[in-house]
């Protein structure tokens, strides 16, 4: 259904006015790896190229899945500084993009529905997520349904995170940046509670947290029964005694409220709420 996704996706950023054009090896598959669209270096040339080409405002990714880690040191760097700040859309996988983008690249990047995501997800994460783009501004919730704050207290800080399987796997990579004086953005999906306890067990014995600001969970989709998930959050993470939200529509559910990454924001655990002190894009 991948590629009937892929084409609704488009049909809705065609909608919002825009020209799109498809990577050379989007709706391709790697000839024996079949998880993966082309070899490193053909994808690793496509994502340079669409970056580099004047004509291009935005990369918004195809789809997640796995095989930004073995492509992103294959990007040409000083290319793509070179062409300027652009805007990079995505999430799951692509949270690989997005912390090689923050430190290579010093930019600000938005965590969103993917293209094949919008050929399936719903009007108000489409909505938010156009909104972002074309009409930025101060003040934007994250939270329009207030979420449930697990240790109160408000924070302020940039926004950094992702998908926690990536931001554990990146431990140890020159791109892997810490969430200090930040607020620490969480989603998953797929995985079972002990995995999930693994993961923040590593992000925390290697100093990940240390110094954050704030921790927000988004979408834990399919990670086990909530009460387990929440218990095992709340054990790992509550003693760091910063301010801590839970369920945030952001990640792999239903809603996934595209937010920017590099932007500073407000958490407030009292009122449950997430806002934006500066424009996505500037």
């Amino acid at each position: 259904a991948l590629p009937e996704r892929l084409d609704r996706g488009i049909d809705v950023l065609r909608s919002w006015g825009l020209d799109v054009r498809e990577g050379p090896h989007a709706r391709g598959t790697h000839e024996t790896l079949a998880y993966l669209a082309a070899d490193d270096a053909a994808r690793a040339d496509d994502l340079t190229r669409a970056w580099c080409d004047p004509e291009v405002a935005a990369v918004i990714c195809a789809r997640g899945g796995y095989g930004v880690q073995r492509l992103v040191d294959l990007l040409d760097w000083e290319s793509l500084a070179a062409a300027g700040p652009k805007v990079l859309v995505g999430f799951s996988d692509v949270t690989a993009l997005h912390q090689a983008f923050a430190a290579r690249l010093g930019l600000s990047t938005i965590h969103g529905p993917v293209a094949t995501s919008l050929g399936a997800g719903d009007d108000e994460s489409r909505e938010h997520l156009r909104s972002m783009l074309f009409e930025p501004a101060v003040g934007t919730s994250l939270t329009p349904t207030p979420a449930t704050g697990l240790v109160g207290g408000r924070a302020e800080g940039v926004l950094v995170g992702g998908n926690l399987a990536l931001l554990a796997a990146e431990i140890g990579s020159r791109n892997s940046a810490p969430a200090a004086s930040s607020i620490a953005v969480l989603e998953e999906i797929g995985e079972e509670p002990y995995r999930l306890d693994r993961m923040l067990t590593q992000l925390l014995r290697a100093g990940w947290f240390d110094g954050a600001r704030g921790i927000v969970v988004g979408e834990l989709t399919d990670c086990g029964p909530e009460h387990t998930v929440r218990a095992v959050v709340t054990e790992r993470l509550a003693p760091l005694g910063v301010p801590m939200l839970w369920g945030a529509p952001l990640g792999h559910g239903s809603r996934n409220l595209a937010f920017p990454l590099g932007v500073p924001a407000v958490l407030d655990a009292d009122e449950g709420t997430l806002v934006l002190r500066e424009a996505a894009l500037v």
